[in-house]
């Protein structure tokens, strides 16, 4: 068993459990998923088609690109200061969402608790993951491990997200430092890109 692989059995369940109470949404690409009651209750958000990035408000950091389906805001307003973030759609993405408390009563309700530490579980992982990918490591080490990590996405996906955009707004490595990086990755035919976009690695050298 792929211990990185989505839960998506728990998230079924769970998506069933919290939709009776929901309010749907669609958004376009480059629309920010919002709406005003956004800043009065903390919302528990179940995005079921699309694509999105996840932007800490504070910084504006791009924290990560979330492909469907994904349960974002479960814990919403259990900790006092909680971080808040910024959904951007990235393609056309539809989903619903409710108050966070409503929807950890309706868990707690449908005995569902096991399922949302699955889903939380899961979540954890892959953060600690990206942690042990960009924090303390040096530029070229996290940049190595953005490339890495979007050689894993599917090509619709790498078709729409410029590599140095994307990695720029991941790590706030500076854009010439990004660029003479993909520029010798390039010359040393270790990656393959097209109109800024990535294509394929060959071999990503552990050293830069």
């Amino acid at each position: 068993m792929n211990p990185d692989a989505k839960p998506l059995c728990e998230f079924k369940r769970l998506e069933q459990c919290l939709k009776a109470e929901s309010t749907p949404f669609k958004a376009s690409a480059q629309q920010i998923i919002y709406h005003e009651c956004f800043e009065k209750e903390h919302h528990t958000f179940v995005i079921q088609t699309g694509i999105v990035e996840i932007h800490r408000q504070s910084d504006d950091l791009l924290i990560g690109i979330v492909t469907t389906p994904f349960i974002l805001g479960l814990t919403a307003g259990m900790m006092e200061n909680q971080q808040k973030y910024t959904m951007v759609a990235q393609a056309n993405s539809t989903g619903f969402y409710l108050p966070a408390a409503t929807a950890r009563q309706l868990i707690q309700n449908s005995y569902l608790w096991q399922d949302a530490f699955c889903w939380l579980s899961w979540i954890n992982r892959i953060l600690a993951r990206r942690d042990m990918q960009l924090v303390g490591n040096n530029s070229y080490s996290q940049i190595r491990a953005m490339l890495m990590d979007m050689a894993e996405w599917d090509e619709t996906l790498r078709s729409k997200i410029g590599v140095m955009n994307h990695i720029q707004r991941s790590t706030r490595i500076s854009r010439s430092v990004v660029a003479e990086v993909l520029s010798a990755l390039r010359q040393g035919n270790y990656i393959n890109m097209n109109r800024g976009k990535l294509v394929s690695i060959n071999r990503l050298p552990a050293e830069y």
